[in-house]
């Protein structure tokens, strides 16, 4: 064993013994990062990886802009909101302008998980009511609220099962779900509705219903089209909200439209924005209608020590400034549907590729048989192979069988070619065969 792999080892080992015992590594051979430049990661020997995994830098790996209005910022104050200050003022307004009309309070607080655990305080304020409907297979953070109504989670290893006021609804998959094919919406929008006549013969009402725009954790599920339409009818005929969790594919990722709820021509009534936001500093939001605002300010206040921050709000502002300046949107756009052009094409002389979806640069590849059963073991070999030719990649999905595609939306057309050409020189190996 060299220096440079007892020092990894001994890495592995002090978080073994000493950190959290449910933290997990990537790849069978982990690595050690180092630096961070655009669409790259860099490891402790110099090698640079291209990274199609981390949405959370969402404007690029260590973004020149971003990195200095934080160090200008954090070198004059850093403090809370019971001051006054320009930034917060500064950030919201920009923030809000990507906006409908009706979406015009902001609460700003440090992680996706907070900005949901909020959402649903909201809710349940606005409404009067605790029940919840989540589609199978979401995941929506990591606090005990969030954990409610994450079917990914609590339904899985560890998990205790579906709470008493969480209510779950098939996963739209119209590749490999109960209803396959295209115009599924209204069949899979019908399990909202039987949730909802369930809730109302226990005597109690829906809270709100939660939804991601394209579901990560499902596998890079894109929903059917008409599909939130109808949900979010269904939900508003009884009294209750509509929450849109942008966290993972927000803020101009899909490219057609800055937030992936606008590609279904639905209006929530809160929506939800991740670390994306931040470009990795700890920074989210929550953006509501003023009526939701309204009823959650029933007097008990709500402080937060680090939301809203001027560190925090020079680098969100500064990030919507590089996404509109750098036309990033229309990056991801152009080289996203490049992208999956190209993938789909693949499909075609690659029969272990079953399904090639999503928007933007969030797409997922799925590996199945001429059957549709999932190629979990090859997804796996595959992930590892890419590493070894420098491109980082993970797999999700209930069935570990997805490859997703989210990298920083600098992602180049040059980057794109890296990849396809990378691929295509694994799933020519026979294991892939």
């Amino acid at each position: 064993m060299d220096k440079e792999e007892k020092a990894i080892e001994e890495l592995i080992l002090y978080r073994q013994k000493h950190l959290g015992k449910s933290l997990s590594l990537s790849y069978e051979q982990p690595l050690k990062i180092v630096r961070g430049k655009g669409a790259f990661l860099i490891d402790d020997t110099g090698r640079k990886y291209l990274d199609t995994v981390n949405n959370v830098a969402h404007v690029g790996h260590e973004h020149p802009r971003v990195v200095r209005a934080g160090q200008k910022q954090m070198a004059l104050l850093n403090t809370n909101t019971r001051y006054l200050h320009d930034n917060i003022v500064a950030f919201a307004s920009e923030l809000l302008k990507t906006f409908p009309e009706d979406l015009s309070v902001v609460h700003i607080v440090n992680s996706g998980s907070e900005a949901n655990e909020l959402a649903l305080r909201m809710a349940k304020a606005y409404t009067g009511q605790k029940d919840m409907i989540a589609i199978e297979m979401g995941y929506h953070g990591n606090t005990s609220a969030c954990i409610d109504i994450s079917s990914y989670k609590f339904n899985r290893k560890g998990g205790e099962g579906c709470p008493e006021y969480t209510h779950i609804v098939p996963m739209p998959d119209s590749y490999r779900g109960i209803y396959q094919g295209e115009s599924t919406a209204a069949n899979y929008a019908a399990h909202v509705r039987e949730q909802i006549k369930l809730i109302e013969e226990k005597g109690r009402g829906v809270a709100a219903f939660i939804s991601e725009s394209i579901m990560s954790c499902g596998g890079q599920i894109e929903l059917p089209e008409n599909y939130l339409k109808q949900a979010y009818d269904e939900v508003r005929k009884t009294g209750g909200i509509c929450i849109a969790d942008e966290v993972q594919v927000g803020c101009g990722r899909v490219g057609g439209a800055f937030w992936g709820f606008e590609l279904h021509d639905v209006v929530p009534d809160i929506v939800t924005i991740g670390k994306p936001i931040g470009n990795g500093h700890p920074l989210a939001v929550v953006v509501s209608t003023q009526e939701v605002a309204d009823a959650f300010a029933n007097g008990m206040e709500y402080f937060n020590t680090f939301g809203g921050n001027p560190v925090s709000c020079a680098i969100g502002l500064e990030v919507l400034r590089v996404i509109r300046e750098e036309k990033l949107q229309e990056n991801v756009l152009q080289v996203g549907n490049y992208l999956k052009e190209k993938l789909k094409e693949m499909q075609e002389e690659f029969h272990v590729i079953g399904d090639v979806r999503g928007q933007g640069l969030f797409l997922g590849i799925e590996l199945a048989d001429e059957n549709k059963k999932p190629l979990k073991e090859k997804a796996t070999y595959l992930v590892n192979r890419v590493k070894e030719l420098g491109v980082l990649m993970s797999t999700d999905g209930p069935d570990e069988n997805v490859l997703k595609i989210k990298p920083p939306m600098v992602f180049s057309m040059e980057n794109a070619d890296e990849l396809l050409k990378k691929l295509a020189v694994v799933l020519e190996e026979d294991f892939m065969k």
